[in-house]
């Protein structure tokens, strides 16, 4: 798959704009959020709790939908092009991890047998292609993460919605895991929105990090993180990673003064 297309040079995806969210009439979650999404990025949202980090990603999702301001993608779209990880894997605890993993499409009324190999490509991808008759029972909380976003990845979605995946995991795993995530991305040349409550995370994922402030929620800041991919653990220890890091936690810090 080849590498996206230079920031700045990037077709748009789906364009947010003046985008607020009211809850009972007065409680404002969401309040003129702006955004472009273009293919091939990967953003973070990045900020404090009841900041509507999760909300925006439930609006772009369509599991909910704007009180003003619009949301539209660009030449159209269909379910196939979108998928979401929630917090929790939200696995079926009766179902093995190919069937959990083939659920998109038995939804779109397709056999096990019809996608077969999409299934066991997607295991592949997220490492657990010799688990696929295993049981989440059975699996770490990584693992189960893993089968997650292999669900996610199975239908090869223009954007993957991803709601704090990996917040629930230990830093050995989370760092593997968001190691991972980058290599998949660039296997399968998708585009990514990340909720997250960390700087580092963000830094080390994105390419755009949209900074919030809370009460009500609202964009801050959209920091560039410009270091080339594919990034690991040399990234991870650079300066160039400790300076997009200050500027990350310092546009946070002022989105909680903000708020």
């Amino acid at each position: 798959m080849a590498a996206p297309a230079p920031l700045g040079q990037r077709s748009a995806l789906l364009d947010m704009r003046h985008v607020t969210k009211t809850f009972n009439g007065d409680v404002v979650a969401l309040h003129g959020m702006s955004l472009t999404v273009n293919e091939g990025d990967f953003i973070s949202l990045l900020g404090p709790s009841g900041c509507g980090k999760s909300t925006a990603l439930r609006l772009i999702a369509g599991l909910s939908h704007p009180s003003q301001g619009r949301i539209e993608w660009q030449g159209g779209a269909d379910d196939t092009d979108l998928a979401v990880v929630f917090q929790e894997p939200t696995l079926m605890p009766w179902a093995t991890v190919a069937q959990n993993v083939w659920l998109p499409f038995r939804l779109r009324g397709k056999s096990y047998e019809q996608v077969k190999d999409d299934v066991l490509e997607a295991l592949r991808l997220v490492g657990l292609e010799n688990f696929q008759r295993s049981y989440p029972r059975e699996l770490s909380g990584g693992m189960k993460m893993r089968v997650s976003i292999a669900r996610a990845l199975v239908t090869r979605p223009k954007l993957i919605l991803m709601d704090e995946p990996f917040a629930a995991l230990d830093e050995i795993t989370r760092h593997k895991l968001n190691n991972d995530l980058l290599e998949m991305k660039q296997k399968i040349g998708c585009t990514v929105i990340f909720v997250t409550h960390s700087v580092f995370e963000s830094v080390f994922l994105s390419d755009r990090i949209v900074v919030m402030a809370a009460r009500p929620g609202r964009v801050i800041e959209e920091l560039t993180v410009d270091a080339p991919y594919p990034r690991d653990e040399d990234f991870r220890t650079s300066a160039d990673y400790a300076g997009h890091c200050r500027a990350a936690s310092d546009a946070l810090h002022q989105a909680m003064e903000a708020a």
